[in-house]
């Protein structure tokens, strides 16, 4: 059983509910710890003064920021701590968008909000927002603090439940503008798109994301188990080699399509 990250309750209105919350990920990467190769002892980490080539206790540990005129700011905790926001147990709903209109790029990390307690007027309070939300296709937005940070929140429903996802503020997304564009002087003929769109409704399905699996952690998986049975792992060179450009990209297209039809 998952043990919940955070509780407090979910505001709408007069409406109070309490919540528990869960993360909507589970963690599948593989952890190695850091071992001195040599005779493998565990690799710990310190902090040195660069002038005085000393350790540093960690209680002797500012914190110094470099501002855009070169300048050097030095802040201790507590001056660090007077930013910090209010620890509020309260999901304040401020407003309802339609979902459709969130691009993904805002989304940060996914999480499952649930009842907290058996009560009648919790689980029925829960279920109202849940249908409601559901039968809108609405989200709801929100702030949630958690740990020592404030984030944005989007709140919708998904599977007969909550699901909370944390948010990039506006300023976090990067503009398209400074990120240098492709030239519009070559635009594609109209043969050209409509020979793209085919080959794209060729290759198009209905979502099921149980069709696509992490094939690196698969194969390092393997990796491990293999050497843990004292196998020798080949290998392979590495390969940089970039694709060569398309020579004639309206033959390109044909021939994928070819292929694709062919599967």
């Amino acid at each position: 059983m998952p043990r919940s990250l955070w509780t407090g309750s979910l505001s709408f209105g007069l409406v109070n509910v309490p919540v528990a919350m869960f993360s909507g990920v589970s963690d599948q990467d593989l952890h190695f710890r850091q071992l001195h190769a040599k005779d493998h002892t565990p690799v710990e980490t310190h902090r040195f003064c660069a002038e005085e080539d000393e350790e540093v206790p960690y209680d002797e540990i500012a914190n110094g920021y470099d501002t855009d005129d070169g300048e050097m700011v030095i802040l201790t905790d507590a001056e660090l701590a007077a930013a910090a926001p209010h620890r509020s147990r309260t999901i304040d709903i401020e407003a309802f968008v339609d979902l459709v209109d969130v691009d993904p790029i805002s989304f940060d990390h996914p999480y499952v909000l649930v009842p907290s307690g058996e009560a009648e007027g919790v689980q029925r309070a829960y279920r109202l927002l849940v249908e409601v939300m559901g039968r809108t296709e609405r989200a709801a937005l929100g702030r949630v603090v958690m740990r020592t940070k404030e984030y944005l929140a989007l709140i919708r429903a998904r599977s007969d439940r909550l699901v909370l996802t944390t948010m990039l503020w506006h300023d976090e997304v990067r503009p398209t503008g400074p990120i240098p564009s492709p030239t519009k002087k070559d635009k594609p003929a109209k043969k050209q798109v409509d020979a793209a769109i085919e080959l794209i409704e060729t290759f198009s399905c209905d979502w099921d994301p149980s069709r696509y699996e992490d094939s690196f952690q698969k194969r390092l998986r393997k990796i491990v188990q293999k050497k843990s049975k004292g196998q020798t792992i080949e290998v392979a060179d590495a390969d940089d080699e970039q694709p060569a450009p398309v020579p004639d990209l309206m033959a390109a297209l044909e021939r994928s399509l070819e292929e694709a039809k062919s599967r």
